[in-house]
């Protein structure tokens, strides 16, 4: 074996190696959609006396997580996002009432003086209601919120069956001199007094006990707040002072609940999906490229193993969405290999009696260039969906991002070992007939002996086009689009029943709940239901109404979304695209030709609009899932483009005098095999996707097939149309001829 063979082959165990520690070193981190959970978005807001800046906001994030450490919450989450906002993940807290009131509450603690009734005369002071009613005039903080060190519930049975607060201070000579002054007036007198303030309302305003002396106070530093608590008012109040006073108001602006039933059966249904969907697709690669094939189907085994490792090793969060990029990655790993095997399959063809490793080397070699612009412009799309997106879809960027990469490592390193091994060792002669890529293809054969003339009707199919964009459009002005709350904001709530659902009897139940105008749906077991900004005590309103008519319901998923949240979304989405388009144009105008740039970025917003026009005809939901499919669209299909256009520029560069139309006529048709095997395997997954996938995955795959299909037939009967109009106007001359590569052997001074 020769040493470029042997560094490959080094190379790729020691990647499988490493994936396979991690894999059995390593757990991974499911996000709240898989393993059930609440997760809430606050957003500080400035104050009259502190500014929301992102150090205000990091004091704000340490006080929640003390919050979250008291409330017993294993393994919670909590970072900063942004300048503002602080994500709060806390697995197993299914009541999002309690979080939301306990661990966002604003909790500014202090301790005052009283310095009488309300009415009485002297100095003004701030008023405040006592527990009993009796408006008391109150001096200034004596003990701010931070000046407490501990708080815990507690009960003794000697002093009754309610429950108290114990509160202990960090500087007891302040706690002795509060109450010492108040124990200077007499007993009876509201001076001596002392008041608990929490968020601007009295929670406790003890008498100073008869037996403490004037000005010596009370020793210890600590005190009880009493009031009849009951444990979990008691823990609650506990678990505030104990946090401590936040340095700026928290506004709760977005909060999703999943109960761990959902979670388990998306985790089943995505099983299913991969499984179903690989096993396909290793069938048909492997009756279409035989032993190829074959080695092509480990080097995706490896890429499954790899691209796990690097999800691990990243310590990245794996969310429902990031399954379905995990799983779509498998069909996009499909492609190198094809391309790589179609160009094997051409140099074998012309030269047969160089042999099928020469023509491995060179489909390898050839096969690049398509591969690492196909490359970067995933990574666009993923990167942007990382940059703009927000929650779970984040984690569909991540995972796309990594399987692109894990596929790149997978075809021109794995695969390349295990062809060479299989096909080109010992055996190889004896194998070449079985290999697979000796023989042109059923599809190539087809268009070999047709050779249709497709760019002689260009502009019938420009017009195809725009009939299509057409009908697109009129669905987004006939029916608009269905946007889902995390664009309009407001509340969506999945419950599941015991047994099958009658639609009316659940709109009769919301409406009596006192929610005439909330959006209701109905299918099956399950009961999906839409409203406004209602708060966490109406959403319990509208299960105790939906037992009542249904019988025991269960609920599966609450996601809460800001109205200022869900217009910053959809302006992000609509900037998403946008950028999306603009960076596809610029990378392919600098990798190949304006104009080719151009027809690419013309295909795919006829692409694009054609999937957004479906969704508004069928009144499909527009969401977070949704701008996930649509970009991934964008990067699949110019994917599919950049591997024409890659065509185009090596034939016309050989080819200098020909006309263009032929020219991208040729390409297209070369370029056919590679489409319809690489469209076929990514389409088996996405089948096992709708099929096995549930509602939200189902949408997903439906949006993805759809782009797969017409962002496939673009390539070729929009952007070649478009690139040849452009370039009838354009003044630039064909591209030169590459320069002849020269490679020295190592160790002699020849020339190959």
């Amino acid at each position: 074996m020769s040493r470029a063979p042997l560094w490959r082959a080094v190379a790729a165990f020691v990647m499988v190696a490493t994936a396979l520690f991690l894999i059995f070193s390593m757990s991974p981190r499911l996000g709240l959609d898989l393993r059930g959970g609440t997760q809430l978005v606050f957003e500080t807001r400035d104050s009259p006396t502190a500014r929301a800046d992102a150090e205000a906001t990091d004091r704000a994030l340490d006080v929640l997580r003390r919050r979250a450490d008291a409330l017993g919450v294993v393994d919670p989450t909590l970072l900063r996002s942004g300048e503002r906002r602080i994500i709060v993940e806390l697995p197993g807290v299914l009541d999002p009432r309690q979080a939301a009131a306990v661990i966002g509450k604003t909790a500014q603690l202090a301790f005052h003086p009283v310095l009488g009734p309300a009415g009485a005369s002297g100095a003004s002071g701030t008023v405040l209601a006592d527990e009993s009613g009796q408006r008391l005039r109150l001096g200034p903080v004596a003990i701010a919120g931070d000046g407490v060190s501990d708080a815990a519930a507690r009960n003794d049975p000697q002093q009754g069956a309610g429950w108290f607060v114990t509160v202990d201070f960090r500087d007891a000579g302040a706690w002795r001199r509060l109450t010492g002054d108040a124990a200077c007036h007499d007993p009876g007198d509201p001076r001596r007094r002392v008041a608990i303030v929490l968020d601007d309302e009295i929670i406790s305003s003890p008498q100073v006990d008869v037996d403490t002396p004037c000005q010596a106070g009370m020793p210890g530093g600590s005190t009880q707040i009493t009031g009849s608590f009951t444990y979990q008012q008691a823990q609650d109040l506990a678990v505030l002072i104990k946090g401590g006073s936040l340095p700026v108001p928290l506004s709760l602006i977005e909060q999703r609940t999943v109960g761990p039933t959902l979670g388990a059966q998306a985790i089943e249904a995505s099983a299913k999906a991969g499984i179903a969907g690989v096993l396909l697709t290793a069938l048909f690669i492997t009756v279409v490229y035989r032993l190829a094939g074959l080695t092509a189907i480990i080097a995706l085994a490896a890429y499954g193993l790899i691209s796990y490792a690097a999800l691990l090793a990243l310590g990245a969060t794996l969310t429902l969405p990031g399954l379905a990029g995990f799983v779509l990655a498998i069909g996009m790993a499909v492609d190198a290999n094809v391309l790589v095997f179609e160009r094997a399959r051409e140099e074998y063809g012309r030269a047969p009696r160089r042999g099928l490793r020469a023509a491995l080397d060179r489909g390898f070699a050839n096969a690049w260039s398509a591969i690492a612009d196909s490359t970067i412009t995933t990574l666009l799309a993923a990167g942007l969906l990382f940059w703009l997106a927000s929650g779970p879809v984040r984690g569909f960027g991540v995972t796309l991002a990594i399987g692109v990469l894990a596929s790149l490592a997978s075809a021109m390193l794995i695969t390349r070992v295990l062809t060479h091994l299989l096909l080109t060792g010992r055996a190889g002669p004896r194998l070449t007939r079985w290999s697979g890529l000796t023989s042109r293809g059923r599809v190539r054969d087809w268009i070999t002996r047709r050779e249709p003339r497709l760019m002689n009707r260009r502009r019938r199919w420009l017009a195809g086009a725009a009939t299509l964009v057409a009908v697109a459009v009129a669905g987004l002005v006939l029916h608009g689009l269905n946007f889902g709350v995390e664009f309009t904001g407001g509340r969506m709530i999945e419950f599941t029943a015991a047994q099958p659902v009658n639609a009316e009897a659940a709109r009769q139940a919301v409406t009596e709940a006192g929610h005439p105008s909330a959006t209701v749906q109905a299918t099956g077991t399950s009961v999906s239901v839409r409203a406004g900004q209602i708060s966490a005590d109406e959403v319990a309103g509208l299960e105790q109404a939906l037992d009542a008519r249904l019988g025991e319901v269960t609920k599966q998923r609450d996601e809460l979304i800001g109205p200022s949240l869900g217009d910053e979304l959809r302006r992000n989405a609509l900037i998403a695209l946008a950028v999306a388009l603009a960076a596809q144009l610029t990378y392919l105008a600098f990798r190949f030709r304006w104009t080719f740039g151009t027809a690419a970025v013309v295909a795919l917003v006829v692409d694009t609009l054609a999937v957004i026009g479906l969704f508004a005809w069928l009144g499909k939901p527009v969401d977070g899932v949704f701008l996930a499919a649509v970009l991934t669209v964008i990067g699949y299909s110019i994917n599919d483009k950049v591997v024409v256009f890659d065509r185009v520029r090596e034939l016309w560069q050989a080819r200098p005098q020909a006309r263009f139309p032929d020219v991208v006529n040729t390409a297209i048709l070369q370029t056919v095999p590679r489409t319809v095997n690489t469209g076929l395997g990514a389409l088996f997954i996405l089948g096992a996707l709708a099929v096995f996938g549930g509602d939200s995955l189902r949408d997903f795959a439906i949006a993805l097939i759809a782009g797969i299909v017409i962002g496939t037939a673009s390539s070729s009967f929009v952007a070649g149309p478009v690139a040849i109009e452009l370039e009838r106007h354009s003044r630039r001359p064909p591209p030169e001829p590459p320069a002849p590569r020269r490679r020295t052997r190592q160790g002699t001074g020849a020339v190959l």
